[in-house]
């Protein structure tokens, strides 16, 4: 998930945030181990065995190990710059999530934007949810009902090339834009 606007206002949770922040360090992590040589990567697979501790189980996976590792290399930014961050930049970090090896897939996409919006006197979320596939992003509107938490969500009504061209198609639309969607969505 990358949202832009204050989460605060959003009704994100703190869980939801720290979630992304820390799938945000994994692709660091995975970035740097992409840069190794291949001689390399043993000796700090190695490193990355000695600095667990000794009361640590014997670790399943290795690449988990190594990652783990490499995030603790990386001079990654706190959670609260790095939130700051996603509002303020927000093109920078869909560049990294299109450029990510690991970008949403369409059983695990993204939230690229949460817009709030009423509609018949109700407080509504418009989550703009996307992937990545062979032909490009595509996405849809999740609409989540603030008081009760009930979400319904559209077909895929978004196709764009890259991460930025959704957010922006999705920022235009005006809040009667996004009711008209969200009649289409309930049941």
């Amino acid at each position: 998930m990358i949202w832009t606007s204050a989460e605060a206002d959003l009704g994100l949770t703190v869980d939801g945030a720290r979630a992304e922040y820390e799938a945000y360090r994994a692709r660091q992590a995975r970035a740097l181990v992409q840069l190794l040589p291949p001689e390399g990567i043993r000796p700090m697979y190695r490193r990355a065995l000695g600095r667990r501790p000794p009361t640590a189980s014997r670790p399943t996976d290795p690449l988990a190990v190594l990652l783990e590792y490499c995030e603790e290399l990386l001079p990654l930014p706190p959670f609260d710059v790095w939130k700051e961050d996603v509002r303020r930049n927000p093109s920078d970090h869909l560049r990294d999530v299109d450029d990510s090896a690991h970008a949403p897939t369409a059983a695990a996409p993204a939230t690229l934007e949460v817009r709030t919006f009423e509609w018949l006197n109700q407080p509504w979320s418009a989550h703009l949810r996307s992937f990545r596939d062979r032909e490009g992003w595509r996405g849809y509107i999740a609409f989540e009902e603030r008081r009760t938490g009930r979400v319904h969500r559209t077909a895929l009504i978004f196709h764009e090339a890259d991460p930025t061209d959704l957010r922006e198609r999705f920022l235009a639309f005006e809040s009667i834009s996004l009711g008209a969607f969200l009649r289409s969505a309930l049941p």
